[in-house]
Formats: structure tokens, sequence, C-alpha cells
């Protein structure tokens, strides 16, 4: 079915949308049984409850294999009713495909119904390193209601690099292939439907983002390491799912567009504030780009520096 898509010479994946009333989380059809819960692309806010990215669900026989919990346990519910509008089956996995807050803060909603969750490492353990702050976080932006009900869980099972197993005749390939957004980011792939979600490793329709968190340099290592199985689908961690061509186009390049400039700012002997003026005017259209360009080029500026 996708191959299908890629030849209709479409630029876009060709999908069923359904708006729900979760939360604005659109459901979004990428093949049989496989579907992106896509949040909205600006800030956690109460009304999205957390959930201000993609989430990946896959239906198999045996039960429902879910790519991320979401933002909060109201959260959690929100992504649980839009599953619940596609299948009776049980959520069996959930997959934490990062630190971010909204990659495992839905965890003990998910727990509790007896699913079991799957993580890097490396996500764990940054998970436990930002626990803290990122609580705070989400309380002052969701509001304190909201993020009532939420206990941080990490995952039952960890992996190193690489972690396959099968659900339902689902044959599902974790990779960490290193830092990226975060330290633990790692990409979800379904080899017999070539399909992949990216997690925090690509974001499409808006602009991704730099923190002290990433490593722009491994990320786009890590971003080979993706593209290397040759997904003819890709559900990224933010935006909606799409070729390929698009993720290399929005994160990839830009990604190398950053790092090209920086370094040669650098070498020049250049400041972080001569950073923010940088050129990124040929990625204006991605969603953020004024409130989050210029510390996008600043914090490549301060990795850079040291390198």
């Amino acid at each position: 079915m996708t191959a299908a898509f890629l030849r209709s010479g479409l630029t876009a994946v060709a999908v069923l949308m359904m708006a729900t009333a979760a939360h604005a989380l659109d459901t979004v059809k990428v093949a049989q049984g496989v579907y992106a819960l896509v949040g909205a692309l600006e800030q956690r806010s109460p009304e999205n409850l957390g959930n201000n990215a993609t989430f990946g669900v896959i239906i198999t026989k045996a039960g429902v294999i879910l790519v991320d919990p979401g933002g909060s346990a109201k959260g959690a519910a929100a992504i649980d009713a839009a599953i619940a509008k596609l299948t009776d089956k049980p959520v069996k996995v959930v997959i934490n495909t990062g630190g971010q807050d909204h990659r495992w803060f839905g965890n003990h909603y998910f727990k509790a119904k007896g699913a079991k969750i799957i993580a890097s490492a490396a996500a764990v353990e940054d998970q436990k390193d930002r626990a803290d702050i990122q609580w705070q976080v989400i309380q002052t932006l969701i509001g304190a209601d909201n993020a009532k009900g939420t206990e941080l869980v990490h995952a039952d099972t960890q992996f190193d690099e690489t972690h396959t197993f099968t659900l339902g005749g689902e044959r599902v390939e974790l990779v960490h292939a290193g830092q990226a957004h975060t330290p633990g980011d790692a990409f979800v792939w379904l080899p017999a439907r070539k399909i992949l979600f990216a997690g925090d490793i690509v974001y499409l329709d808006r602009m991704l983002g730099v923190n002290a968190s990433s490593n722009s340099k491994s990320w786009l290592e890590v971003f080979s390491a993706l593209e290397a199985r040759k997904p003819e689908i890709v559900v990224p961690g933010h935006g909606r799912p799409a070729p390929l061509a698009k993720a290399q186009a929005e994160t990839r390049d830009y990604l190398a567009h950053l790092r090209k400039h920086i370094g040669a700012l650098v070498e020049t002997g250049g400041s972080m504030v001569d950073a923010k003026a940088i050129d990124q005017s040929a990625f204006k259209h991605l969603g953020v780009f004024e409130q989050i360009s210029r510390r996008n080029a600043q914090a490549v500026f301060a990795e850079m520096e040291f390198e």
C-alpha cells in the first residue's frame, strides 16, 4: 500500500485523516492497521495536555503497539480514546522513543492497564536525569490540574543498541544509533511494511529543536542509520507522515545547513551573538521558525565551538 502511495507521484502521503475530539489529535492512516496520531506543532498547553507531538499506533492480531504514550496521564487517556475509535484491542506494548516528556509521561497510564514498556537504556537514563525539571515544566505549561494523576514510570525492558520483538505476527525492530534530539532517541522499524517511526530524530512541518540535550553532529549520523533502512514512509516525532525525501529536506538538510554555516563562523572567530544572524530563510516555511531558529543556531554554536 505504501509503495502505491509513492508511485502516485504525490509529494505527501495519501492519508485518511479523521479529526478527533480528543484534544486536537488527528488520526492519520498510514497503512492497514498502522496510524499516526498527530498532535499540535506548537508548545505544550492545557488544550493538548502535553501531546504536542506525533504518536504511533500499530494494530496487530494480538493487540496494539503504541509508539510513545503522551505527555501526561490525561494526555495518555486522550491517546487511548483515539485508539478506541480504531480498534477494541488493548495496548500491549508501549515504546518510548526518547527522553522528552511526551515520550514517557503517559507510561503509568498504560502500564496500569497491563502494557509492557520498552525504551533504550540511554533514554531511561535521560528521563531520570531530567525528570524533575520536566515535571515542573509540564505542570507550568498544561496546568497543575491537568498534570494530576501523572506518575513517572520507566521502561520494564531496556536495550542498548537494538531490540526486536514480534506481536501478533508484526515484527518490530527498535534501533538506538546514538544521540540526536535527546541522548536516548530510537527509531521503530516495521521491515515488512517499510514504515519507520522516527521519534524526535525527524521533525516535519515544523522546525526541529536543538537544545542542551541534543548533539547535531551525532544527530546527522543517526539520521544516516535511519536512511539506510530505505523507508517508504516516515512517521516523524512531530508533524505528519511523509516519504523519506521530506524528512531529508526538513530535518537532515536543516541540520547540515546549521553545521555548515556555524562551522564557518567558528573558523573565522565569530561569536554566539553572530550565530543568531546566519541565514536560515530557506527553512522559514517550517512551523515555529520565528520562535526557535535563532536559538537553534546558538545551540549549535555552543556545541561546535568545542568540537
